[in-house]
């Protein structure tokens, strides 16, 4: 049957769509400027004052970001910390979470009270850096991927999540003689797809961006991540210069302009192409899969 739109539901489109247009302009406008500006030259990026096309295309700020290891090197330090930190992440949030999803476990509701706890109330900046000294774990990347192992918050959705699923399942997979480990990777883990991609992500992107914490805990310069380089680069350039040259002596001054926007490029562009590869699953229901019938 052909439904037809009224005319006050068609204008509430036209105006939505404008409205959604609008603002994925104004979200991706920035970066377009920022990538077609690290292909112009410094004299242009004085000149124009905002353009998504240079006039004349050069890659010597890439070339210049590339022409030493420095960078090369921070990037490998930041996929390195970004995947096994995401792994740990994903391991100890679904075992915890899977565990606290059984409403007859033991101590269950002590657990989680301890869980909502650490969300109100934190140790500080201080407490946590002791400890991480009293562990060894300075000038380590554990320390990037430990102390933040699981988030509290990930980890009550990640539970919700399990104690949604159908019992029946479990159930049935128990009478198969499916143990509790079996029962997670062959019956659980497929099933939850849509909130691991979405937590996995998650993770990965707050690993991608952390610096803060290599700023407290690594003083070696050559294990930096990426973001401190680029926070040096882009927000200390003149100290920048100093402390790259001390890393690699055949690091020399920067360009003022196009050599940020080439590095904010390179940082940026990573992580964005790992999430077509996830997106498909927050258009998926929560639930992957049920008892039909």
């Amino acid at each position: 049957m052909r439904q037809y739109r009224t005319l006050p539901g068609t204008i509430f489109d036209i105006c939505n769509y404008l409205f959604l247009s609008l603002f994925a302009l104004a979200a991706v406008l920035p970066f377009i400027y920022v990538f077609a500006g690290s292909f112009a030259s410094d004299a242009e990026l004085t000149k124009r004052a905002f353009f998504l096309i240079p006039e004349k295309f050069t890659a010597a700020a890439y070339r210049y970001i590339f022409s030493t290891d420095t960078i090369v090197r921070s990037i490998g330090v930041s996929v390195y910390v970004t995947t096994v930190g995401t792994l740990i992440n994903l391991f100890f949030t679904v075992t915890m979470a899977y565990a606290l999803s059984k409403r007859e476990l033991a101590g269950r509701n002590f657990v989680l009270n301890l869980v909502v706890f650490s969300m109100l109330f934190g140790g500080g900046m201080i407490p946590t850096y002791l400890v991480v000294r009293e562990l060894q774990l300075l000038d380590t990347y554990w320390a990037l991927m430990l102390p933040g192992a699981i988030s509290a918050f990930n980890l009550i959705i990640v539970k919700n999540f399990f104690q949604e699923l159908p019992a029946e399942l479990e159930d049935a997979a128990k009478i198969d003689g499916c143990s509790d480990l079996g029962l997670l990777r062959r019956i659980v883990l497929p099933l939850s797809m849509p909130v691991l991609a979405t937590f996995t992500l998650f993770y990965a992107v707050g690993h991608w961006n952390n610096y803060y914490s290599a700023l407290l805990y690594i003083n070696e310069p050559s294990k930096w991540p990426l973001q401190v380089i680029l926070r040096q680069i882009v927000m200390l350039s003149q100290m920048a210069a100093g402390d790259l040259s001390a890393m690699d002596p055949n690091f020399e001054q920067p360009p003022d302009q196009s050599i940020k926007m080439a590095v904010i490029v390179v940082g940026t562009v990573p992580i964005l192409l790992v999430y077509p590869f996830l997106q498909k699953h927050f258009a998926k229901g929560v639930l992957l899969g049920s008892v039909k019938g």
